[in-house]
This record gives C-alpha cells, structure tokens and sequence, in this order.
C-alpha cells in the first residue's frame, strides 16, 4: 500500500454523518491513551518528522495533517502506517482536496500577476499652488500627477514599456497646458489611462528599434542632451533649449538608433493621428514629425544636433503653425562636484508665414544648471532660464 491511498467509501460515509460543528472541542478526540496517537508518535519519530510530533490531545484533522506531513514522500507504508492511513482517511481526503484547490488557485493567481521578468515602478506628484494676475483664476489648487510603469523583458534586452497614468489637472493656469504649464501634469479626470505603450529591441550588435501605438519622441532617442528637465517644474524649459526639434511629438511611431563607442545616430518617426482612419499613418492628411539626432557622448560630456519636419496634416497652402522644419543643437557638461550644465539653441521656420496668426521663424534656449545631492543624498537644487 502506498501513502497516497485513500479509503474514498470512508470519505463519503464520513460526510454524510457529519453533524453540525457546535465547539472546537468537538474535535479533540485523539488522546494520548488512544493507540492512534502512540502510532502517530512513533511514525513522527521513526520519519525524523519530529517538529510536528503531537504534544497532548488532537484534533482529528491535526493527526491527519501530521500523517500527511510524515508520508509525503514515503513510497511504502507499513502495516501500522497503513492503520492510520485508513483511520484518517476522510480528514485525509478533505485535506487533500483543499491543499489540490490551493494549488489550483495559486496556479490561477500565478499566472495573474506579473512575471518575474516584470517591473513595477511608480512616482506621484502632489502640486499645491497657484498662478497671480490670471483673471478669475488666482486662486490656490492642490491636484495630483500619478503614473505607473510595468517595464517587461523577455530576452533580458528588450523592454516593452506600459505606462498607466492618471491625475486631475484642469485647465487652469496650473496645468498641462498654458504659458504655465507643469512638466509633472496629467489631465486625465482622475480616470486611469494608459500613456505610452511601445516595444524597444536591438537589432544587432549596434542597433535598438523602438515600435510602438502609443509612444513620444524622446522614448525613441539615443541621447537626449540635457539632465535639467529630469526634475524640472515648467514644461517649457524641458526642450533642451530647442524647443521645436525636441517637441515631444507623442502618438504611434518607430525608431532606430545607432550606438558605437561614442556615437549616437537616430532617426524616428511620430504619427499624432494614427487612430483616426480618415487622417492615418504617414499620410498627407495626417500629422507626421520625422526626427533625425546626431550625437557625440563622452566621458563627461554630451553634445547633440538635431532636424525635425512636421507637417501638421497641413494639405494647403495656407499657414499652419504645425508644419515646419526645426534645428536645435544642445549640450550637457557634468563637473566633478555633481553639478551638470546644460545649453542648448533652436531654430524653427513654418512653411508658410502669417503675421495674422502669429506664424513666423522662431528661435528659441534655454541654460539650466542642476546639482545633484545638494545639501543631502537625493536632493536637486536647479536654475533654468529660456525663451518660451
């Protein structure tokens, strides 16, 4: 006989004359003068099982669950072990069939949760201010910027990247938008969506492609020139001083970059209306902005040129301040004391000019300086100052 039979009759027989439980007392009912418990004593100390030895009167459940530990892995019992065996046998077979529902659920809840390839990060951002001279909106908000990142691998080289995001800025001064704008806002209505859903991968040795629906410029870069804007407030000073070349197009896209040694060579695209099937992916009706950034990185040091063309969806003539071609060259510089400067210029120029909507050539920078561990590990002191 092995320990894996069970008296299935006994089962039954035992469920159908179960009485109602009324006290825990009723199932102290194996007691030291019972030979089961002298039997079960035996098996613990002859199995080396010795930490669940019985110590003064048992439940019935709590001497199968000793039998059960003791001949788990016994392949023969004998005829003493088999007694109990058939003693036990309906605490043995309810045990069985919860630990069984157990490991089917853990199964279930296993296969639920992330992998172990899967990483979970978060940051949120409490913003409590406000913005003075705005008529009828001077007064004093409080709102909140929260997102989540699952970042997958399955190689231990890719990344697929899932951003959930959610937050309660309005349209007030301090928000997304506006002369003001934060770079931590997220206008979502409290309502979880996802921000960015793309899938990174290397081609090669010296090559990474980004793919993705809904993906920004930046995700898709090699090098993105500037360690201000990681913590900046406003928006606008996180351009790298070219505030037209680095847009931050965000929509479906695809990338590559190029890395060897020192160099970086990127090129990239960004469709803002890829979900509408009457505007589409890189179509004339569509916005596209295509990137193109070549960078040098060095040991202290990096430095990036960069050209952007949008077309805005624009299949006229007429002014549209969406379609243009953009330049922008940007450094950063990193001292020994964990100070970083930053300086990067831009120029933008529209394929049409129109004085009545304010559409014109543009040049735009910014400097920033940001110092790392000021005062105490983890604190950022910065200073920003650029065209808007």
């Amino acid at each position: 006989a092995t320990a894996a039979e069970l008296n299935i009759n006994g089962v039954s027989d035992y469920s159908a004359s179960s009485e109602e439980v009324k006290s825990a007392s009723q199932f102290s009912d194996v007691y030291p003068t019972d030979w089961a418990f002298q039997a079960l004593t035996n098996l613990a100390e002859r199995h080396g099982c010795t930490a669940a030895a019985p110590n003064g009167s048992m439940t019935r459940y709590e001497a199968a669950a000793l039998l059960n530990t003791c001949l788990g892995n016994i392949a023969e019992v004998n005829e003493e072990e088999r007694r109990l065996i058939n003693e036990f046998g309906p605490e043995l077979a309810v045990i069985k069939g919860r630990v069984e529902s157990l490991e089917a659920n853990m199964d279930g809840l296993e296969a639920g949760l992330f992998s172990a390839t899967t990483k979970l990060s978060g940051t949120t951002s409490f913003v409590i201010g406000g913005v003075d001279e705005v008529a009828n909106s001077e007064a004093v908000t409080f709102t909140f910027d929260t997102k989540l990142d699952l970042d997958s691998s399955f190689t231990g080289e890719d990344l697929l990247k899932t951003r959930i995001r959610a937050g309660n800025f309005g349209s007030g001064p301090l928000s997304a938008s506006g002369a003001a704008a934060l770079e931590v806002a997220s206008s979502t209505g409290d309502a979880l969506q996802i921000d960015r859903a793309y899938y990174q991968f290397p081609v090669g040795e010296s090559l990474t492609a980004t793919v993705g629906a809904k993906v920004r410029q930046d995700d898709m870069l090699g090098v993105w020139p500037s360690s201000y804007p990681g913590d900046s407030v406003l928006d606008v000073l996180t351009y790298a001083g070219a505030n037209a070349a680095y847009s931050l197009a965000e929509g479906a896209g695809a990338g590559v970059t190029y890395a060897k040694d020192n160099l970086s060579a990127s090129l990239l695209f960004v469709s803002d209306e890829a979900t509408d099937a009457s505007e589409g992916l890189l179509t004339e009706e569509g916005s596209d902005d295509v990137t193109a950034q070549l960078a040098w990185i060095g040991d202290n040091f990096t430095v990036a040129a960069a050209y952007t063309i949008s077309d805005g969806g624009n299949t006229t003539s007429n002014a549209d301040a969406g379609d243009f071609d953009a330049w922008g060259i940007s450094a950063q510089y990193d001292l020994d004391n964990g100070i970083s400067l930053n300086a990067g210029m831009g120029w933008k120029t529209p394929e049409e000019e129109s004085d009545a909507s304010n559409i014109e050539d543009e040049n735009t920078w910014s400097i920033g300086l940001v110092w790392s561990d000021f005062g105490a590990e983890g604190n950022d002191l910065g200073f920003g100052i650029g065209t808007a």
